[in-house]
């Protein structure tokens, strides 16, 4: 269901269009494009000046305003992934769907991931957000559910479930 419709069997375009953006955890850019032209890609469904969403994305990844030019596979793990996320951007989302986006990543880069993930979040676009990074990820979510061998074992405000002592000793460590 999203936005009190059922969704079920749509295909993947009729969904993009709808307001949902999927970016995967893995095999996320076109490696052979540069930055910009990645996010011309993100932006195939609009149409008319796209000035304003190149200055919003630009503005939340300003790293990449000065490699706009370099090609995405020349780029790091983390560069690669806030390429990955500007493109689904581009089409200002309702919801945004992130498949671990700060896996092998280094400190430095999760960090911002996380950064850039709550200001998505402050600016009004819904996140759906799958992370190993537990504890980073529930001081900020409004809703988590812990999942364990396939099923959903915990759920609460991110706030609650970090405050679980048995969420905590089973799945936070500690």
């Amino acid at each position: 269901m999203f936005d009190g419709e059922d969704i079920t069997g749509w295909a993947p375009d009729r969904i993009v269009q709808r307001g949902i953006c999927y970016v995967p955890q893995v095999d996320n850019v076109f490696r052979e494009m540069t930055v910009h032209e990645n996010f011309e890609m993100g932006a195939f469904l609009r149409r008319g000046d796209l000035s304003a969403a190149y200055d919003r994305v630009y503005g939340l990844f300003p790293d990449l305003r000065a490699k706009r030019k370099n090609l995405a596979g020349d780029l790091s793990g983390g560069q690669r992934q806030m390429v990955a996320m500007g493109r689904a951007l581009m089409l200002d989302p309702k919801l945004l769907l992130l498949d671990e986006p700060t896996a092998g990543l280094s400190p430095k880069y999760m960090e911002q991931i996380f950064q850039i993930t709550r200001d998505v979040r402050d600016a009004g676009v819904s996140i759906l957000l799958v992370e190993q990074h537990a504890k980073q990820a529930l001081a900020f979510c409004d809703r988590g559910y812990v999942l364990a061998t396939g099923a959903n074992r915990h759920e609460g405000s991110g706030q609650a479930l970090l405050a679980d002592r048995e969420v905590a000793e089973m799945f936070l460590g500690g």
